[in-house]
């Protein structure tokens, strides 16, 4: 990481005797605005710790966690990491958006973690100028409000929905689709996508809401429609109990779900989970390239990295490399964020003048003996 590059450099500097402060920054060295300050930097998550979405919430702050736990070993200045939890609601974005900004010591947000607590929350950031990298929200509208602030370190749902329609249509080979959402910004915006691009192939479609437990409805329009696949956008909690409704009215296709799902929480749905398809614009952890994230992620929470830690990890060590080259503020802060260009472990970490990467990948997981296995990249 670029983080760790300029640590060599400070101790080799520190070696040749050169005047520091304490923090590694001062008013003339034209990198912060004073020790005082760089010593009392935060940067904060923002998404569910609590709620019905809590599963997909953790390994994005145990990955931001384990970025900031790691800076702090090696530095005089220790960077706090802070959380709001907004249960993935919303309705909840902008009063806490509002306490992100109040705080003056928080030069950026990893998060908000899904797309409609992003929309939001963004126009807040934005007037404020407080920078932040979401490592999994994907509705691609996010990158359209015109937010200097808005960074996404994943690929968005106009990459993942082809992807999974791709797969559905070439792996699978599904002849007929029945494709259901979730009603969320981020569900209906991915089923949207899907429909559109299998075309005649789907045979109905129907719309759901969160917190439900009764699918008998949609149950009986999918075994009407005798679907090879269903594609259904949304997340685990919804799924889990879908699909086993689903199983248990006779229907025995293949079911075909997105990153919101990609929970150990949907394996609550155990024989009926069996076999489903998980698009996700997240690197496996099996990967070479985020092997030694992964051993040193499980050697300090005990499991295995779940979804979007990877990605969690990269947002984080992006404000970190800002905070290592003496950024104490939100102006220069967005600045470098703005350019940067560094390998990240999941992909080159480099954004578009929307805050969209550069480098994007949609990778497919099966359900496989009780566990979530991925398959390989969606070419």
């Amino acid at each position: 990481m670029r983080r760790n590059k300029v640590l060599s450099i400070g101790a080799a500097a520190l070696a040749l005797g050169l005047t520091m402060t304490a923090c590694g920054t001062t008013k003339e060295d034209g990198k912060g605005g004073g020790s005082d300050a760089a010593c009392d930097l935060k940067l904060a998550f923002f998404g569910p710790e609590t709620g019905d979405a809590a599963g997909l919430g953790k390994p994005i702050i145990q990955g931001a966690k384990l970025a900031v736990d790691q800076y702090n070993a090696d530095a005089d200045c220790k960077v706090e990491l802070v959380k709001y939890d907004s249960q993935g609601s919303p309705d909840a974005a902008p009063g806490l958006a509002r306490d992100v900004v109040g705080d003056e010591s928080i030069i950026g947000v990893v998060g908000p973690a899904f797309s409609g607590e992003s929309a939001a929350a963004g126009p807040i950031f934005a007037d404020v100028g407080v920078p932040t990298i979401t490592p999994s929200a994907t509705n691609p509208t996010l990158a359209d409000n015109g937010w200097d602030t808005f960074h996404r370190a994943l690929g968005n749902d106009a990459t993942q929905g082809p992807a999974a329609a791709r797969y559905i249509k070439d792996t699978l080979k599904a002849a007929s689709v029945f494709v259901i959402d979730d009603a969320s910004e981020y569900g209906a915006g991915l089923a949207g996508i899907v429909e559109k691009d299998l075309g005649d192939a789907v045979k109905g479609t129907d719309t759901i809401q969160q917190k439900q437990t009764d699918f008998s409805a949609t149950v009986t329009k999918v075994t009407s429609a005798k679907p090879d696949a269903v594609f259904f956008g949304g997340y685990y909690a919804e799924a889990t109990l879908l699909i086993g409704q689903l199983r248990d009215g006779g229907w025995d296709g293949t079911f075909v779900v997105v990153d919101g799902v990609k929970d150990p929480a949907f394996l609550d749905a155990k024989d009926a989970a069996e076999g489903t398809i998980i698009t996700c614009p997240c690197i496996p952890d099996t990967d070479p390239a985020v092997a030694q994230f992964a051993k040193d992620y499980e050697a300090a929470f005990g499991e295995a990295p779940g979804t979007y830690a990877a990605e969690s990890y990269d947002a984080a060590n992006i404000f970190l490399d800002g905070i290592g080259d003496g950024i104490d503020n939100r102006e220069d802060m967005l600045k470098f964020v703005n350019d940067y260009d560094e390998k990240g472990i999941t992909k080159q970490l480099k954004f578009d003048d929307k805050g969209e990467p550069a480098d994007v990948h949609v990778y497919a997981y099966t359900v496989k003996d009780g566990a979530i296995v991925p398959e390989g990249e969606i070419k």
